[in-house]
């Protein structure tokens, strides 16, 4: 999945502004599924199969977009002051560069601090496109851009600006390619404006109205920094039990442990303090469903160089297949 993972991660597309990247994913898809379409928000939809009497239909949802920055206002010296689009970490901005959608570049950096080992705020940081004055800067109020980081091969682990949630984006398209006859309707959602508060995967869910929903995301991994209650990197898919945002259905817990000691999958439990997922929205849709979620593990999450380890992406393909292919029972 490397290649795959390199082309998705190196496609600038933040939250609110998915079309490159959901081109790019439907381009990998499209021969999977006859009914495919893109909703209001900008949701990428693939249903395949028809649920039957002994079927469910489940929503799997991982979101496309990544988070960016959006310019606020040009000064007079041409530096360029920006905003968030999601949750931008300041410690990790200072000698960064970006990519706008326009095709500009500059690099980040930020004011004079009174103490050179304090981290700066958002505020306090600029982007330097190389203009001389503000009537020579390619960038105007409101354009929209990402971190510039290309995709590194490290061998057992890869490397990469937007993993979050792009490796979830290519594990749904692999699963999607091993889904046998059964009987389910599966509708695979690659869902927009997660990073501001899971918007598309809202409108989604109410539209599609489903019996149980998945989301697919990474979780951090802090095993290297010897927290406790963490999940590690290379120790297989995180079953989430808890997040700020949503408790998963203990059913769902149960059925999701259960399926992977079955088939033999490594597999962790994730109780996480900070932030969440899809899942949150899809579990209170309408009338509520049963819902739970799946996490990559993955460190330095919202960094410029997030990194994943290559068994726990094939492992979370195989548990999630193992999911879907067979009769589900909570």
């Amino acid at each position: 999945m490397k290649t795959l993972l390199k082309k998705l991660t190196e496609t600038a597309s933040p939250s609110g502004y998915e079309s490159a990247i959901r081109e790019v994913i439907r381009a990998e898809i499209s021969s999977l599924s006859t009914n495919i379409k893109v909703d209001a928000l900008g949701n990428l939809i693939v249903t395949m199969g028809k649920k039957t009497d002994n079927g469910l239909r489940v929503m799997i949802a991982a979101h496309m977009d990544e988070i960016g920055v959006i310019v606020s206002y040009v000064e007079k010296t041409g530096l360029v002051r920006f905003s968030n689009l999601g949750t931008i970490l300041p410690q990790y901005l200072a000698g960064s560069r970006v990519v706008f959608l326009n095709g500009a570049r500059g690099v980040i950096n930020h004011d004079l601090p009174d103490d050179l080992h304090k981290i700066m705020p958002l505020n306090k940081h600029f982007i330097d496109v190389g203009a001389t004055s503000d009537k020579d800067c390619l960038l105007k109020i409101g354009d929209v851009g990402v971190i510039d980081r290309s995709f590194v091969d490290l061998g057992k682990r890869v490397s990469a600006k937007s993993m979050d949630d792009r490796v979830a984006c290519a594990v749904m398209i692999e699963t999607m390619k091993k889904i046998k006859n059964n009987p389910h309707e599966l509708v695979f959602v690659f869902s927009t404006q997660e990073e501001v508060q899971c918007k598309g995967a809202t409108t989604a869910a109410y539209e599609i109205e489903p019996d149980l929903g998945i989301a697919l995301d990474v979780t951090p991994s802090l095993d290297i920094l010897g927290i406790k209650m963490q999940v590690d990197l290379g120790k297989g898919p995180a079953i989430k039990v808890r997040d700020m945002g949503m408790l998963s259905d203990p059913r769902v817990v149960s059925w999701m442990e259960s399926t992977a000691k079955k088939n033999k999958i490594a597999y962790q439990l994730e109780v996480l303090d900070v932030g969440t997922t899809d899942a949150k929205v899809m579990q209170i849709s309408k009338a509520g469903l049963p819902s739970g979620a799946l996490s990559i593990p993955c460190r330095y999450v919202h960094s410029p160089s997030e990194v994943v380890d290559m068994d726990d992406v094939q492992a979370t393909v195989n548990l999630l297949s193992a999911l879907l292919n067979n009769p589900i029972s909570l």
